[in-house]
């Protein structure tokens, strides 16, 4: 398993923390020694009669400083995004092969080993229960919590069916529900989720994905935990 794009050389990385002003000025760009070349050659042609004011000649070099600390600071801006995408790309990689645990419905669970989740229940109920299901939606067993209030709650499926055979491994589907003032909910759940491997800049908005088993790629904003 590994990571599916590269994220740079340590070349290129180097060359985005190595800048300096003495950087190549590109295109229509006006860099210091060209300004200072334009201001003494405006100083040598003036008309002596009516030469330039003292606040002309300061207010271009307030203009022109006001240009380069923009430049910097794009610069500056640059180099802290690269370094905060090289830091969020060594994290993905790291969790290849781990778990993580992500609001989703569905699981592959190791029936030997069995699977904890955890739901989300808004408010008070008297009984609240989880039905699991086959790949093929299939009833296999229904985990009973009783009475619960707010908050998040665990639950444990064994892998064995309402009759105690083991399932097979596979995908299965965790429905949890609850009854609230006489109508049955469904209600959110977290379950881990183990990941295969990581892509760079393919999520929403550049973001990195993490590809796990059983559900294809989450954003890496969506992780709630690792699990331990």
């Amino acid at each position: 398993m590994s990571i599916a794009n590269s994220i740079g050389t340590g070349a290129s990385v180097l060359d985005q923390y190595g800048r300096d002003d003495s950087r190549e000025v590109q295109g229509d760009e006006m860099g210091k020694d060209q300004f200072l070349t334009l201001l003494v050659t405006q100083l040598n042609n003036q008309d002596p009669l009516a030469p330039q004011e003292n606040g002309e000649f300061i207010a271009q070099l307030a203009q022109f400083s006001t240009v380069e600390g923009i430049e910097t600071l794009n610069t500056s801006m640059e180099s802290l995004l690269s370094g905060y995408q090289s830091s969020q790309a060594l994290q993905a990689s790291s969790l290849v092969g781990r778990k993580v645990i992500v609001p989703t419905d569905k699981a592959m669970v190791d029936t030997t080993e069995g699977v904890k989740g955890q739901l989300a229940l808004p408010e008070p109920s008297t009984n609240v229960y989880v039905n699991v299901l086959d790949d093929e939606g299939s009833l296999v067993t229904r985990i009973n919590l009783g009475a619960q209030d707010t908050g998040m709650h665990d639950f444990v499926w064994d892998g064995t069916d309402a009759s105690g055979n083991i399932m097979p491994p596979g995908r299965y589907k965790f429905e949890a529900q609850a009854s609230i003032d006489g109508e049955n909910k469904q209600l959110a759940t977290l379950l881990p989720a183990n990941v295969d491997s990581v892509s760079l800049g393919n999520g929403a908005g550049g973001q990195m994905t993490l590809n796990v088993a059983g559900l294809g790629s989450i954003n890496l904003s969506d992780v709630y935990s690792i699990s331990q």
